[in-house]
């Protein structure tokens, strides 16, 4: 096998990279480099100090226009000391591959990017493939692949369909593939009161009863009983802070945080007036000032089941003998940006390690990812075009 379709190898080697966001430490730059030896035409599309790449094979083709999406980008190793192995050396032991990234989603960029090394070099009749990476999904994601998109579309650079390789199996690879995601979205409230001595309570306004009742109202209220291809969204109360030290101190302000992972039932925009309507009430209970701030991190979205989700359950079939759910579960993704060019599916490997201490993956798990994104480009084009979401 030939380092350029070497997924293993170019894992190995993307570990080894300590790209922290928003640091890229060579990860795109390797990438390139396969890329634009296998025939890819590649752009650095970076912005806001993140470091991006976009590559493109057989523009001047007929045919449809298949991409795929990924990060190179990882989270901080927390406590070095309780790791086993070394975060960032791509070790392999025990028929698996360890280390920062190994799971989310270094492997999975490996993957396609051998795949479509392979896919070019097998030259389909017709097709155009697009790959693009990004390394900052991890953090605010506001120059990553907002910034590829924004910079294909200043190039009149279209993708009929995309699959993003973020870690969707739950057990086994191949037994869940992401349809789409629940919106996420957090309320940062601030309850201004009137310090005082905790002896004379009625010189002061304690801000923290009407917080207290608010942040419970909405924690107990159900938004919804879930959709069709929705889990029910839900409200978790993050974080709660006065910043008072001392006991004998009515504080004269107090926060808190919550977070909403919302279906398609909703949307930033109804919940932010729900969200007001409740604190509007409570303050007017308490005849204090309740203010808030409000962060939209995506909105839900569904790429509707139809012929694009059943070839990529088929494909995933063949390749590893298990039918995907098709599910709408975790967290956000890029996908949430992607939604809005084209229809979007993510397909990648278990996901149990992500983010952990000893992150790592099977071996042979990189390998049938491989195959699976080699054999979804040819599909792609024999489909009649799918619905976008």
């Amino acid at each position: 096998m030939n380092f350029e379709t070497d997924p293993l190898k170019i894992t190995a080697d993307l570990i080894r990279c300590k790209s922290i966001t928003p640091h890229d430490d060579g990860a795109i730059d390797l990438l390139k480099t396969i890329l634009s030896n296998a025939g890819f035409s590649c752009s650095l599309v970076d912005r806001g100090g993140i470091s991006n790449l976009f590559a493109i094979w057989g523009a001047e083709r007929n045919g449809k226009t298949f991409g795929f999406n990924g990060h190179t980008d990882v989270v901080p190793v927390g406590d070095i000391s309780l790791w086993s192995v070394d975060p960032f050396g791509g070790e392999i032991k025990d028929e698996k591959i360890w280390g920062r990234g190994a799971c989310d989603m270094k492997s999975g960029v490996a993957a396609f990017v051998a795949a479509a090394v392979d896919y070019i070099k097998n030259s389909p009749p017709d097709g155009t493939l697009v790959i693009a990476i990004t390394g900052d999904e991890e953090g605010n994601a506001k120059d990553g692949t907002l910034a590829i998109l924004d910079w294909m579309e200043s190039k009149q650079i279209k993708i009929d369909a995309c699959l993003v390789g973020e870690p969707t199996s739950v057990e086994k690879i191949g037994d869940t593939v992401k349809i789409g995601r629940r919106g996420s979205m957090t309320a940062h409230l601030t309850v201004i009161g009137k310090q005082g001595h905790t002896a004379y309570p009625h010189r002061a306004n304690n801000p923290i009863p009407a917080l207290v009742k608010l942040i419970s109202k909405l924690a107990n209220y159900k938004l919804d009983k879930g959709s069709e291809h929705f889990d029910p969204s839900n409200l978790s109360v993050t974080t709660v802070d006065t910043g008072n030290k001392a006991n004998n101190v009515i504080p004269s302000k107090v926060t808190a945080s919550v977070n909403i992972r919302f279906n398609n039932l909703h949307s930033s925009k109804s919940l932010t007036k729900w969200l007001l309507d409740e604190t509007n009430l409570i303050a007017e209970e308490f005849g204090l000032d309740i203010s808030s701030t409000f962060k939209v991190s995506g909105e839900s979205f569904l790429t509707v089941p139809g012929n694009f989700s059943t070839m990529v359950q088929n494909t995933v079939l063949n390749e590893t003998g298990i039918l995907p759910e098709l599910s709408t579960s975790g967290g956000t993704s890029d996908a949430r940006f992607i939604k809005n060019h084209c229809p979007v599916i993510e397909v990648g490997l278990v996901g149990k390690s992500m983010h952990q201490t000893d992150e790592h993956v099977n071996l042979e798990d990189i390998l049938k990812l491989k195959s699976i994104y080699s054999s979804i480009p040819v599909s792609y084009t024999h489909l009649t075009l799918p619905t976008k979401a």
